[in-house]
């Protein structure tokens, strides 16, 4: 069965472009012109959403913060004219599963698309043997995808729960960027080490006092290092 994919942006023009495009492909597309359009036409028959981030009424942020909130686990691409690294930070963090600035390639998003799809497919086919990571006060729960610490639910977005569960799972290891964008995005084409940087920052952030956990060996990578807790 095709994949069907929701196309979100009030510009129509690139809605039709990205929906002939996409067709051609092999998958089933709706589009919609305004996040409230899209709140009436999602459902759980789409498998990703591009979703544009400057739009009349509610902004694509909002629409994803939203979902999330919602417990929707839509995998969701940005399409923006801002490529800042404030806004990169700021869509990653509201649930964002990868970030494409304006003007974009046709095969650079179709690629993006695919690798997505097949790494949120890949995810879910995961079976782990042990149930928790546990060090001190901090539980990574590999079965409900949540980080708890000092008893409190930290909410991730899904590239967040997978780098420290990559880090967590080796923690007398330092991971290069290159190694946890292999891990992690797999054969997603174009994400660089600087988007690495991005997800790191805004997952110490979350972590509060215990971000002191992931620590960085400058010239070298990320490490989870258990010695500071």
């Amino acid at each position: 069965m095709p994949k069907k994919i929701l196309v979100v942006d009030d510009d129509k023009n690139i809605c039709e472009i990205l929906e002939f495009n996409l067709k051609n492909e092999g998958f089933e597309v709706e589009c919609a012109y305004s996040a409230e359009e899209a709140f009436n036409k999602l459902d759980n028959s789409f498998s990703l959403m591009l979703l544009d981030i400057m739009m009349g009424g509610m902004s694509g942020y909002k629409m994803a913060e939203k979902l999330r909130a919602q417990k929707n686990n839509i995998p969701i691409i940005f399409l923006t004219a801002k490529d800042t690294e404030n806004e990169m930070l700021t869509g990653f963090s509201v649930g964002a599963d990868d970030y494409i600035p304006k003007p974009f390639s046709i095969k650079e998003v179709i690629a993006r698309i695919k690798a997505v799809i097949k790494r949120v497919s890949q995810s879910a086919k995961e079976v782990n043997n042990t149930n928790q990571i546990i060090y001190e006060n901090i539980v990574i729960n590999l079965e409900t995808k949540e980080l708890i610490i000092e008893e409190n639910k930290i909410l991730l977005t899904k590239t967040e729960f997978e780098i420290l569960t990559l880090l967590a799972k080796s923690p007398d290891r330092v991971f290069s960027r290159e190694e946890i964008i292999n891990n992690v995005w797999k054969e997603t084409p174009f994400i660089t080490e600087r988007t690495v940087d991005v997800h790191i920052t805004r997952l110490r952030k979350k972590m509060g006092q215990s971000a002191s956990i992931i620590t960085n060996r400058s010239g070298y990578g990320y490490r989870f290092n258990i010695s500071n807790l």
